[in-house]
C-alpha cells in the first residue's frame, strides 16, 4: 500500500501494516488516560477532532448520551460534536411540515456549550427518498409545486441554521448520488423542482443563513473497489457545482471503512490506490477542502480474537488516515461514534459468529484500543494546517 505524506511516498506491504498494528495492540491501555488528548492533538495540526453522538429526549435515564463515562470520554476527546440523527428531517420534523422539534439537538448543543467543544450540523438535506419521515409519502405541493418546494427547502434551512449559529460546518447535503450509476437520485423535493435545482437552492440559503460555516456535501463513496461509479458521481457533482457558482466549501468522505457493508462479506475490501489517490487529487484540484466525517472500521469479517483483530483494523485504518491527513485540505476528522457498544454497526451486516464488532476507538470498558492510538499517531505526523 502507498501511503503518501506531503511530498513523500512511503510503500507499505500488508505484512508492515499488520506488524504496525501489533504494535499498537502491545502498547495496550497504558495510554488510557495519559498524554495529550485526539482534541489537543488535531488542534496542534489546525484540525478539528471529535465524533457524532446520539441523544434521547430530554429527561431519559438510559441510553449513550446518558451513560456518565461515555460523556467523560467525549469531553476529554472531542473539541467537535455531531449530531447523529437528531437534525435529520425523520426526527427533526416528524410530526409534519408544520413542526420543528430541537428537544435531542439542544441537549447536544448544551453539553458542548458546557465543555467548549465546537458544533457541527448533519444533515439539512437527507437527499435520498428512504430518509425523509412519512408524511412526505404523496405530499402536494399546490398548483405550483417548484415555488412551494422551494419554499419548503428555504423554511427548513433557515430554521436550522438559525436555532445553531454556532455551527461550525453543515452538511447540507448528504447522499444524493446512487451509487449503482452515479446519478442523482430522485427525492419529492426534486420532483416538485428538479434534481439540480434542490441542491443549488439549498447551498445557497445555507450559506446566507450560516455566513461563517463550512458548506459540505457528504456521501459515503470509497477507496474499495465497487466504488466506480460512486466516485464519478460525486465528481460530477461536485464539477457540476463549481460551473454553476454553488457555494460548496468541501467534501466530507464518511469513512465508513474496512469490510464492506454486505451480509456475506469477510475480511477487508481491496483499495484502489492508484484511483482513491486520483479522486482526491481531483477534489482538491477544483478547490475543495475535505472532511473525514463519520469514521469507523466494520470488522465484520475479521477473526474474533482481539489481539489479532484490533492489530488489523488498527494498521488498516493508519494507513488511510495518513494518506488523508497528508492533504491540509482535510480540516476536520469525526468518528461515527467512541465507543464499541454504542456503534450503529453492531445492528447491521452481523459477524458470523454473531459476535460483537469493535469499529471505534474505545472498547465497551471504555479503554482506548489500538485503533484510538492510530488516530494519535496519524494526527502526531500529519502536516500543520
Amino acid at each position: 500500500m502507498r501511503v503518501f505524506l506531503g511530498a513523500r511516498v512511503m510503500t507499505l506491504s500488508r505484512r508492515d501494516l499488520l506488524a504496525a498494528g501489533a504494535a499498537s495492540a502491545l502498547a495496550g491501555p497504558a495510554f488510557a488516560a495519559q498524554g495529550p488528548s485526539l482534541r489537543e492533538l488535531a488542534q496542534a495540526k489546525g484540525i478539528l477532532f471529535g465524533s457524532a453522538v446520539p441523544a434521547g429526549p430530554r429527561g431519559a435515564t438510559t441510553g449513550p448520551f446518558e451513560d456518565a463515562k461515555h460523556r467523560e470520554i467525549l469531553a476529554r476527546e472531542c473539541g467537535v460534536l455531531v449530531p447523529e440523527n437528531e437534525l435529520k428531517w425523520y426526527v427533526v420534523r416528524a410530526r409534519g411540515p408544520q413542526y420543528f422539534d430541537f428537544e435531542r439537538a439542544d441537549r447536544i448543543a448544551e453539553f458542548a456549550k458546557a465543555n467548549n467543544q465546537a458544533l457541527r450540523g448533519h444533515t439539512l438535506i437527507w437527499h435520498h427518498p428512504q430518509w425523509f419521515p412519512g408524511w412526505v409519502k404523496g405530499y402536494d405541493f399546490g398548483p405550483k409545486p417548484a415555488e412551494a418546494a422551494a419554499k419548503m427547502v428555504t423554511e427548513h434551512i433557515q430554521a436550522l441554521c438559525q436555532r445553531y449559529p454556532q455551527m461550525v460546518s453543515w452538511d447540507v447535503i448528504n447522499e444524493t448520488v446512487d451509487p449503482a450509476d452515479g446519478s442523482i437520485r430522485s427525492t419529492f423535493l426534486s420532483d416538485a423542482m428538479g434534481k439540480e435545482a434542490v441542491l443549488d437552492l439549498s447551498f445557497h440559503v445555507a450559506r446566507e443563513a450560516a455566513p461563517k460555516a463550512r458548506l459540505v456535501y457528504n456521501d459515503y463513496m470509497s477507496q474499495e473497489v465497487g466504488n466506480e461509479k460512486h466516485r464519478y458521481g460525486v465528481l460530477k457533482l461536485l464539477e457540476g457545482f463549481k460551473k454553476r457558482g454553488t457555494p460548496v466549501d468541501a467534501l466530507g468522505i464518511q469513512s465508513h471503512i474496512g469490510a464492506e457493508n454486505a451480509d456475506s462479506f469477510t475480511g477487508f475490501g481491496k483499495p484502489q490506490e492508484k484511483e482513491w489517490t486520483a479522486f482526491l487529487n481531483d477534489v482538491t484540484g477544483m478547490g475543495y477542502d475535505l472532511l473525514i466525517t463519520e469514521f469507523d472500521v466494520h470488522d465484520k469479517g475479521l477473526p474474533y480474537d482481539f489481539g489479532p483483530r484490533d492489530a488489523a483494523v488498527a494498521a488498516y485504518a493508519k494507513a488511510f488516515l495518513d494518506q488523508m491527513l497528508s492533504y491540509r485540505q482535510t480540516k476536520e476528522v469525526l468518528a461515527w461514534g467512541m465507543i464499541d457498544k454504542y456503534s450503529w454497526l453492531q445492528g447491521q451486516w452481523l459477524r458470523e459468529d454473531k459476535k460483537p464488532k469493535r469499529p471505534t476507538l474505545y472498547d465497551d470498558n471504555y479503554q482506548p484500543k489500538p485503533l484510538r492510538e492510530a488516530m494519535a499517531a496519524a494526527l502526531r505526523a500529519a502536516p500543520a494546517r
